[in-house]
């Protein structure tokens, strides 16, 4: 499968704040595989909070960033990053990967970026392509003239 399609749950929190009235995140990806899931639609309506579903994303794999993958993996608990921009008042999600690597340039360029524990269907297939692409970088011995020269110049 070259696309993992999913959806974004979106949450918005009311606040007792004079500086803000509300707060958005994203709290949960889920797999997508439906035509449905690809509009927006409110599955939670409560006094303090909103949750909205927002579909029509895909996640995609490339091979240059698979050691970033397996970086997300190996971590304990796997992300999903979500990029979303505020518009005419909601959230809306832009960008989704599971690259560390992306979220974190996504980060340095000042964008809003959430990570949501990764399920584990998706887990399973960046799990799939991360054994067939990834290759640790070869470790490079070193080689030195006389091994005791750093600990002559501490001294």
């Amino acid at each position: 499968m070259d696309r993992f399609p999913v959806a974004v749950i979106m949450e918005r929190r009311r606040l007792q704040s004079r500086w803000a009235d509300e707060a958005w995140e994203a709290v949960g990806v889920v797999p997508a595989f439906d035509d449905s899931a690809a509009a927006t639609r409110q599955l939670v309506a409560e006094a303090d909070r909103d949750q909205f579903l927002v579909g029509g994303f895909g996640l995609e794999l490339f091979r240059d960033e698979a050691d970033n993958y397996f970086l997300n993996l190996s971590s304990p608990v796997p992300k999903v990053f979500v990029m979303w921009r505020l518009e005419d008042g909601a959230a809306r999600p832009v960008v989704v990967t599971v690259s560390y690597g992306e979220a974190a340039r996504l980060l340095d360029s000042g964008e809003q970026v959430d990570g949501v524990a990764m399920p584990r269907e998706i887990a399973d297939w960046v799990g799939e392509f991360v054994n067939l692409h990834y290759k640790p970088a070869p470790r490079k011995k070193i080689r030195r003239n006389d091994p005791l020269a750093l600990d002559r110049e501490r001294t």
